[in-house]
């Protein structure tokens, strides 16, 4: 430090009026000086709100269907985006269907052929015995307690009386 300010600051004089500013700081700032608080309110907008600077109203009309112009190309032509690649095969025609068949018994009068009663799907039907009752399926005979039904492959089906059964006949 230079000489000068060494000697200022080792003044008695100065450190006593330097001490006494720093109390009447002290006091003012406790007194308040007779100071109060600025009234803040809230200003009051003089110009107007500010103007968006998109223009949305613009947006819809430019998005509608109707402001684009007609393609000039083919609009059946394949899509070059969409592939054919990752579809399955169309799974091919059943050649089966299932029917329900529910016997219900026989009846035969004097020397006449047995007629039997069956239940196909919700009809009751009455056919003789040698009747075709689907597609491929004719009763072969009928007893008390079974049905016998064929098809021309000579497969038999044996239908308890009361039971309903599902059958896979082909379809025509």
């Amino acid at each position: 430090m230079p000489p000068i300010v060494k000697k200022a600051l080792r003044n008695r004089w100065f450190t006593a009026g330097v001490h006494a500013g720093f109390w009447l700081l002290l006091y003012l700032a406790v007194v308040n000086l007779g100071g109060r608080v600025p009234d803040l309110r809230d200003a009051e907008g003089l110009t107007s709100p500010p103007h968006s600077p998109v223009p949305v109203a613009g947006l819809e009309r430019l998005f509608s269907p109707g402001v684009w112009p007609k393609s000039l190309t083919d609009t059946n032509l394949l899509n070059p985006f969409v592939t054919r690649y990752f579809i399955p095969q169309a799974p091919p025609p059943p050649t089966t269907r299932k029917i329900e068949v529910t016997y219900q018994g026989f009846y035969q009068t004097g020397d006449g052929p047995k007629n039997t009663i069956f239940k196909l799907g919700e009809a009751f039907m009455v056919a003789p015995i040698g009747a075709r009752i689907a597609t491929n399926l004719f009763i072969a005979d009928a007893t008390m307690q079974a049905l016998t039904l064929t098809n021309l492959a000579v497969q038999t089906n044996i239908l308890p009386l009361n039971v309903k059964q599902e059958l896979v006949v082909p379809i025509q």
